[in-house]
């Protein structure tokens, strides 16, 4: 008799996502006639970058020739993006990254929900609340976690982020191993400056603990005193991991790539109290489970720091942003108190009722699909986040009837 991992059990009974989904489906089964516009989950809707379409089919005539034809590549990733992703996104703002210590991969949400097999099953949690979910699920069915009483699972400290704080989780009391942290953040928008950062990376030195950085929607940042990478701190290399994406800063959703930061300073400890390098780790089990992304896909990639790269994905950003500005105009023309939209793609709106009540106002009522602040976590209740993917036009479509649906 094969068992199963009892704790996949766990874990809440759908995810976040999937249940969004699943209301949705019913709502338009039962609606042919509304159209649903969908400002719920993070998926870009503008087209590639075209210096990233022309990279694109460049690489794939390479592949119709012997002579360039590429097979298996290095699964960290190909020379030439390694080396741009460290001198444009790192040393180009004084961070000392090396091209060897950037991991290619296919997205940041596998890489955050991969990273934790290298640590211990004891190591103590400090997550967010709200939070992505998938920093948590994934600790929850390693076993790292005990059962979920009252919203939140036994075993990890939990870090509030509230409007009282103004979304930005405070240093805990007690110590901590693994830290997962995410500026700007998803789902609140919110951003960190160089000092709560630093009181972070102090934190991590004093308790040998390690930060799972998520930067994945970093090239939002507007505000040039605001940092896009954890290692703008002095002493970060040592204590921080870092995940960027493609996808959001170029919209590669569907062509899956992304990159996580290990630097070979970084050291955890054995049973023992022995030193071992975390970059060595995190390089056996990358290449061990995966064969890396594909060479058109890595060729595109770089392509995005060109020079015309470079325009052309900002043009793509200050659109989404543009999104958000005008969701962040409505929802304080509707009295409802928000962050984020100005350093990031999402607006984390404080409703002051239900999330999932209100979620379900205004998929009836506006035929407008959100999402509710409940499902990333005690702390997201009476909250729900918008997302500033969308077209121009939907979004102003949406923005209308949610003020038709709330007179």
């Amino acid at each position: 008799m094969i068992r199963i991992n009892e704790n996949y059990t766990k874990l809440k009974a759908s995810y976040l996502f999937t249940d969004i989904a699943r209301r949705v489906t019913a709502f338009v089964a039962a609606n042919p006639t509304k159209p649903v516009i969908r400002l719920g989950i993070g998926d870009v809707t503008e087209p590639l970058p075209p210096v990233c379409i022309a990279a694109l089919h460049a690489a794939t005539d390479e592949m119709a020739k012997r002579e360039t034809f590429k097979g298996y590549g290095p699964e960290q990733g190909y020379a030439f993006l390694r080396e741009a992703v460290a001198a444009h996104d790192y040393a180009a703002r004084g961070c000392a990254i090396e091209a060897d210590e950037i991991f290619i991969s296919d997205g940041s949400k596998c890489d955050c929900g991969n990273i934790q097999e290298i640590f211990s099953l004891d190591t103590r949690l400090a997550i967010p609340d709200p939070v992505y979910p998938v920093y948590i699920d994934t600790n929850v069915m390693a076993g790292r976690t005990g059962a979920n009483v009252d919203g939140r699972y036994s075993g990890v400290t939990y870090l509030d982020s509230t409007p009282a704080n103004g979304y930005v989780p405070a240093i805990p009391a007690v110590a901590t191993d693994l830290i997962y942290l995410c500026f700007p953040n998803n789902p609140t928008g919110a951003v960190a400056t160089k000092a709560q950062l630093a009181a972070w990376v102090a934190y991590a030195k004093k308790n040998q603990a390690i930060i799972l950085f998520d930067s994945a929607y970093e090239a939002y940042i507007r505000d040039p005193a605001i940092p896009h990478s954890i290692y703008e701190i002095e002493g970060a290399r040592d204590v921080a991991i870092e995940f960027r994406s493609f996808s959001k800063t170029a919209g590669f959703t569907g062509t899956r790539c992304a990159y996580t930061v290990v630097p070979k300073s970084l050291k955890a400890f054995d049973a023992a109290g022995k030193e071992q390098s975390v970059h060595a780790l995190w390089n056996r089990r990358h290449t061990t489970k995966f064969n890396g992304v594909a060479y058109p896909i890595q060729k595109a990639a770089a392509a995005i720091f060109t020079p015309e790269g470079q325009q052309q994905t900002r043009a793509l950003t200050d659109f989404y942003l543009g999104n958000a500005q005008l969701i962040r105009d409505a929802m304080a023309k509707l009295g409802l108190p928000c962050v984020g939209g100005d350093n990031a793609p999402y607006i984390w709106i404080n409703t002051g009722r239900d999330s999932w009540e209100f979620f379900d106002l205004l998929l009836n009522k506006a035929q407008v699909v959100c999402t509710p602040g409940a499902g990333f976590g005690k702390c997201g209740e009476g909250h729900v986040r918008i997302s500033a993917f969308n077209t121009r036009a939907n979004v102003e479509a949406a923005l209308a009837r949610i003020a038709s649906a709330l007179k």
